[in-house]
């Protein structure tokens, strides 16, 4: 247990909520619901890496909500040569936030890391996702319970690296950044944004893909064992 360090706070997900399976699994039954012909296969790769720089564009303050939802489908439906109507795009663009929650798969050892720390430190999570789908996939994962507060950027007007999406967070817990640490996926959003206004972190790098080992890094959550 690291004495000094008294609050860690989660990204979810990327860090905790396996985001890409669960994904997959929901445009797998918002298509087969709609009876949209594309290959899984195709499709998810090219939309994995659209949604990504959707959400730094996003962080940017450069799309808006509304144009990450669409776009992100329409630039993934172009990349893969498949024609969807607008109209059709907006409605699967619902029907995926409306259903992304009902699968919960969370990383390997989420549950025993949450149990390991639970008692040991305060929990919290920060996160850029719409407050909407994260409320309901922490209750749906059965995660929330772990949880002292949960910051989402939506709740503060901006998104992670912005120091004050952090220090909203910090003031919530009633906790001061030298005895606070981050967990997350994203080296900019969680990582960087956190040490820049003094709090430790650990970076998850569950693609075990990055080169650049300036921070602590982690590539199982029950790694973390090692830290805390």
């Amino acid at each position: 247990m690291n004495k000094q360090i008294k609050h860690v706070f989660f990204d979810l997900d990327h860090t905790l909520w396996d985001f890409d399976k669960n994904s997959g699994l929901t445009f797998e039954k918002i298509f087969k619901l709609n009876k949209i012909n594309v290959s899984l296969i195709d499709f998810l790769p090219v939309y994995e890496s659209i949604n990504l720089n959707y959400w730094k564009l996003y962080r940017e303050e450069k799309v808006s909500k509304s144009a990450l939802r669409y776009g992100r489908l329409k630039d993934t439906f172009d990349g893969v040569g498949v024609e969807v109507e607008d109209d059709v795009i907006n409605h699967l663009s619902d029907a995926y936030i409306d259903n992304l929650s009902s699968f919960n798969h969370l990383f390997d050892g989420a549950f025993e890391i949450l149990d390991y720390l639970k008692d040991k430190y305060q929990l919290h999570i920060i996160t850029n996702g719409f407050e909407e789908a994260q409320e309901k996939k922490m209750i749906s994962s059965n995660i929330k319970k772990y949880f002292n507060t949960v910051t989402n950027s939506e709740m503060v007007g901006v998104k992670k690296p912005n120091p004050k999406i952090f220090n909203f967070a910090l003031d919530l817990a009633k906790a001061n950044a030298n005895e606070s640490l981050m967990i997350g996926d994203s080296l900019e959003a969680d990582i960087e944004g956190a040490h820049n206004i003094g709090m430790d972190t650990i970076h998850f790098d569950y693609k075990d893909a990055e080169q650049n080992h300036a921070y602590k890094r982690i590539t199982n959550l029950k790694m973390l064992t090692n830290h805390l």
